[in-house]
């Protein structure tokens, strides 16, 4: 604890033997408790004294814990209220993290799994960081009505521990999204590890996700813990977890549901306290429909849903991104960089944005790389014309991104040829500076 002040919990259950586990175990962490047997107790108890924490059963003799939920949400906001459901019963449990619990634990209660749940809960009692409070390092721009509401919504996301699923389009910036979200919340101080389910390979990823025994497969020439381990305490970020395939979404959910892994060659589950976030540009609703993603999984998944706007959803933003990434690229060259004329941003303010911030970030890299003088020119910007349709299906911004480099690569491999490959010749039949070729050579792997 970081100050003197005893904390204190409301537990509510109708079985007095549960009752007495439960304060036992928080008497034994320095937490005083209360106790109810029912709601009509809880909310008189509620209503004389101020808690650090409430803990709930399910089913009570006049009503569901619930309703009790909905009542801590509406008139105590900043109290952490966790529910205990029954074994199995996971569709009560995520009706109750809707509704607004911090977490939950399921009966037979592990006393483990109970303990690291008030520590989380008490962090939050304890942090001194107010609701949307940024770290300097991780700042979601923009002053649009979208973003204030983005900002809002993983405040109050922070302090719950229900799985978040982020949408949205590529380079929109949905792991920002999911650092902010652990970033404001209790497990802070703890690991955030981002996965990108799409670039591990199939045979790798149950090893590299739930770690392995010494000798339990060739290779295997230590013990190695996975990633669920490595962010234990803290949050897992799966990026892309549409790209799972089948047999590891079954093993992902039962990881989930169990809070625990069981490495491979392994004889028994490893307890994990993983807070779990994930996101993907798919749609995997129709995923689920098609029977290419196991709807169990994505209703576990998807407990609460944010979507991240796309930029062309806030073209307002545009002057502020464009002001913020040319001063970040200004510090990383070292020096000043050109600024936009008028007319190059009322350019980028009318283009639609397929690739989002990312493709904004590349466009303004790549036009102070071009740029000769202080300023920067609508031609400067070196925007694409309209894809054709077919390849611009999706509207990925990864299609996007190949296709410019492809035609870059393609006038660079030309000028080179009939220069005979005189680079100084070469830059100036193009247009642009020799250090600018240099440049555009290393970045497309041509030098």
């Amino acid at each position: 604890m970081t100050n003197n002040k005893k904390h204190l919990a409301l537990i509510i259950d109708d079985e007095p033997d549960i009752r007495e586990l439960l304060e036992l175990t928080l008497l034994r962490m320095g937490v005083d408790t209360r106790s109810a047997g029912d709601l009509g107790e809880a909310h008189v108890l509620l209503a004389e004294q101020n808690f650090d924490i409430c803990l709930t059963d399910m089913r009570l003799p006049d009503g569901n814990g619930i309703d009790l939920v909905r009542h801590v949400q509406k008139h105590r906001p900043g109290m952490p209220i966790a529910v205990i459901t029954a074994h199995g019963s996971m569709e009560s449990a995520i009706e109750a993290l809707k509704a607004g619990a911090f977490d939950f634990v399921s009966k037979p209660v592990e006393l483990q799994v109970l303990r690291e749940l008030v520590k989380t809960a008490l962090r939050l009692a304890e942090s001194g960081r107010a609701p949307g409070d940024e770290e300097p390092s991780l700042t979601l721009l923009g002053r649009s009505p979208a973003m204030q509401a983005i900002r809002t919504t993983i405040a109050k996301l922070a302090r719950s521990q229900a799985p978040v699923y982020i949408s949205g389009e590529s380079g929109t910036g949905k792991e920002l999204v999911a650092r902010l979200i652990h970033a404001q919340g209790p497990r802070a101080e703890h690991a955030f590890v981002p996965v990108n389910c799409g670039a591990i390979p199939t045979e790798l990823m149950e090893s590299e996700l739930f770690g392995h025994k010494k000798g339990s497969f060739t290779g295997a020439n230590a013990d190695k813990d996975g990633l669920f381990q490595a962010a234990n305490g803290g949050t897992l970020f799966l990026d892309e977890v549409a790209d799972l395939p089948l047999h590891m979404q079954v093993k992902l959910l039962r990881a989930i549901q169990e809070k625990a892994v069981r490495p491979i060659g392994a004889q028994r589950e490893t307890h994990v306290d993983v807070r779990i976030l994930s996101a993907t540009h798919k749609n995997l609703a129709q995923l689920v429909r098609e029977g290419r993603f196991r709807e169990d999984l994505y209703y576990r998944i998807n407990v609460i849903e944010l979507q991240v706007p796309s930029l062309r959803e806030r073209p307002e933003d545009i002057p502020e991104l464009v002001e913020h990434i040319l001063e970040r690229l200004g510090r990383q060259l070292g020096g000043s960089v050109p600024h936009l004329s008028d007319a190059a941003l009322d350019r980028l303010l009318d283009y639609p944005f397929p690739g989002n911030v990312r493709e904004l970030e590349n466009i303004l890299e790549r036009a102070i790389t071009l740029c000769e003088g202080d300023v920067i020119t609508p031609a400067e910007l070196g925007l694409p014309e309209p894809l054709p349709a077919e390849e611009n299906e999706g509207n990925n911004g990864a299609n996007l991104d190949d296709y410019v480099n492809e035609r870059e690569k393609e006038a660079i491999l030309k000028a080179l040829e009939q220069t005979r490959h005189n680079k100084t010749a070469a830059a100036r039949l193009l247009g642009i500076s020799f250090r600018a070729l240099r440049y555009r050579l290393k970045k497309l792997g041509l030098d």
